[in-house]
């Protein structure tokens, strides 16, 4: 019955997210609680008694500070500086270090000053004596006669013999004060001591390391947005939690940053002060490291999905990893998936994976398919069959028979997960361009990635930049149909680079976009290794002329060692001068043919000519 209380109460701190239709959200804990005259605080009371008109003033005098002014704010700051030492004092005596109880009183300001105010009301009403007798300070203590400091340390003694001293811990690693109080009561049988320690663990296993902060909130992103089933109780905290950081400034961003996230950790998960460092959270750490997460990372799982820090290893974990071992998902790669989709191990996904089977199956598309696909993508797990459906049914309008759709499926699962929109978008792109059904299917079996980019942010910038630098226009359908892959050529460290070098070797704006329009992969190979070392070739040694390279920029696709060199040694030998073309388009079957005479094999020549 006491747990059933317990969780009822910590509920409130993480409500379930609404479905959609739903009336509008309960307003917070804290405005429910303002409506009730007895629970108001006393500082909320206060406001409500009519305050004493005051008198005009000169303008001038007005905007001068007065002396009772800055008698009343030195007061406050000396009664602040008081409070805190009173509340350090109590955390003494719930057993924190010196250290750590003047570190959590000066972090802890809310709950000072809500037992400053408390002694400020009963000053003013007279009524330490009632108050005494009712909080049982002791007949011996004259509460009238004691300072500011000593009344507010019999004020939190009296207020921390149920949260034991919980309720500034809290506050101080940034817990609202209203949430503080009522989590506190369901924690502090741990001790003060304990649950110090224990912060400081979880703060360390999860915020150690801030190189992963961008991709622990980049992934996070991800799961939500492609999440298309129903979640289940574990899901829905997490999301719920998700939630309360995106209503934040900086938003899910700052998932990986402690002083942010953590508060709103404890208060969505309020149960993981309760989760003992030895024979708890160390046994879950060491196993995540068995299955292949590697230390540093194991943040970006546990923030990502924090049920699992409240999970039984040997009763929730390795049951649940065990049933993806029976599907044929092996204990390396459930590691590498755990660590890009922690929700693996949520009850809802394992469930979805059995409606997914179904689905792929009246495809008549094999299961093997599915595993490749779901150990590169493991976010498709957490995809409705219904979706997926949409956008297989699109394929099949592009004419993507099933023997096509499965190695589109296997290197790019992430289409899976496309909106059937976003699909549409790139379609009716290609087909704005001229290109018709056929080819557009043609593209997306050679290269489906470009069908998970970005209309606005990736195809068109390629387009456009194209244009701008000079590329007419209806070059682009055969630039396109030719080299797909252009599109997904970053411009900056990419395309811009190979055109700038071209220009620079003494190519005009004119041949370079002759040059991309005759053979647009041109544009995705290294300067170094490819471009440099053939066209040094070309020029010192082949003495060719640079618009040799205009006239058949496809030389920059030959092997220098493999074809280039051997065909120019056997031309050099026979004293043959010939096109770039000529010397390179022909296989090695009509090249001896022309160049050596009939029946004559190219390699016999190639050695002979070589050692000569």
């Amino acid at each position: 019955m006491a747990t059933a209380t317990a969780t009822a109460a910590l509920a409130l701190l993480s409500p379930p997210l609404p479905a959609s239709p739903t009336p509008p959200p309960p307003p917070p804990l804290r405005a429910i609680l303002l409506k009730q005259p007895f629970l108001r605080p006393i500082r909320q009371r206060r406001r409500l008694s009519p305050r004493p008109l005051l008198r005009r003033r000169d303008p001038v005098a007005a905007c001068a500070p007065t002396a009772d002014a800055e008698t009343a704010s030195t007061s406050r700051s000396y009664d602040a500086l008081e409070a805190e030492r009173a509340v350090a004092e109590l955390l003494r005596e719930h057993g924190a270090s010196p250290a750590d109880a003047a570190s959590i009183a000066a972090r802890a300001p809310g709950y000072a000053a809500m037992l400053a105010d408390g002694v400020r009301e009963l000053d003013e009403l007279g009524l330490w004596e009632s108050w005494s007798s009712g909080a049982g300070a002791g007949r011996e203590v004259e509460m009238a006669g004691l300072g500011f400091g000593r009344k507010v340390y019999y004020m939190g003694k009296a207020k921390s013999r149920r949260d034991r001293g919980v309720v500034p811990l809290l506050e101080s690693v940034g817990v609202r004060l209203s949430s503080a109080k009522l989590i506190a009561p369901y924690v502090s049988a741990a001790g003060l001591p304990v649950l110090i320690d224990r912060i400081k663990f979880l703060k360390e296993i999860l915020f150690s390391s801030n190189v992963y902060e961008t991709l622990i909130s980049r992934n996070a992103k991800r799961m939500m947005m492609h999440l298309s089933i129903p979640a289940d109780e574990s899901l829905q905290s997490t999301l719920s939690f998700f939630e309360k950081m995106e209503a934040r400034y900086g938003g899910l961003n700052m998932l990986g940053h402690g002083d942010v996230s953590f508060p709103y950790l404890i208060e969505s998960f309020p149960m993981l002060l309760l989760c003992s460092e030895n024979n708890h959270l160390k046994p879950l750490i060491d196993f995540l490291q068995y299955i292949g997460i590697p230390k540093p990372r194991i943040a970006s799982v546990l923030l990502s999905f924090p049920p699992i820090i409240l999970s039984d290893v040997e009763n929730d974990i390795k049951p649940r990893i065990n049933a993806w071992e029976k599907v044929g998902i092996e204990q390396e790669y459930i590691g590498r998936m755990l660590l890009k989709y922690p929700w693996i191990l949520s009850t809802c996904v394992l469930e979805n994976y059995g409606q997914m089977l179904m689905f792929f199956q009246r495809r008549k598309i094999s299961s093997t398919v599915l595993g490749v696909a779901m150990r590169s993508w493991p976010h498709i797990l957490g995809c409705s069959t219904k979706r997926m459906n949409s956008i297989v049914e699109l394929f099949d309008d592009l004419g993507i028979s099933k023997k096509m759709l499965v190695p589109v499926v296997t290197s790019s699962p992430q289409l899976l997960l496309r909106k059937p929109n976003e699909v549409m978008q790139i379609i009716l792109f290609f087909k704005d361009m001229g290109l018709d059904k056929k080819t557009v299917a043609k593209i997306l079996c050679r290269s489906p990635e470009i069908f998970a980019s970005s209309v606005e942010n990736t195809l068109k910038k390629k387009i456009n930049f194209l244009i701008d630098f000079g590329v007419p226009k209806h070059y682009l359908p055969r630039i396109i149909r030719k080299y797909p892959e252009l599109l997904l050529l970053d411009i900056n460290r990419t395309m811009l680079p190979r055109i700038n070098y071209l220009l620079d070797m003494g190519l005009s704006k004119k041949n370079v976009c002759s040059m991309i329009y005759r053979f647009s992969p041109l544009l995705g190979y290294s300067i170094e290794l490819v471009m440099k070392p053939k066209l040094e070739f070309l020029l010192r040694t082949m003495k060719k002329p640079l618009k040799a390279v205009v006239e058949y920029p496809r030389y920059f696709s030959y092997s220098l060692e493999g074809r280039i060199k051997p065909r120019f040694c056997v031309l050099q030998s026979r004293k043959i001068d010939c096109s770039l073309t000529d010397m390179l388009a022909k296989n090695d079957e009509l090249f001896a043919e022309e160049y050596l005479g009939v029946g004559r094999s190219l390699e016999t020549d190639i050695q002979s000519s070589e050692g000569v």
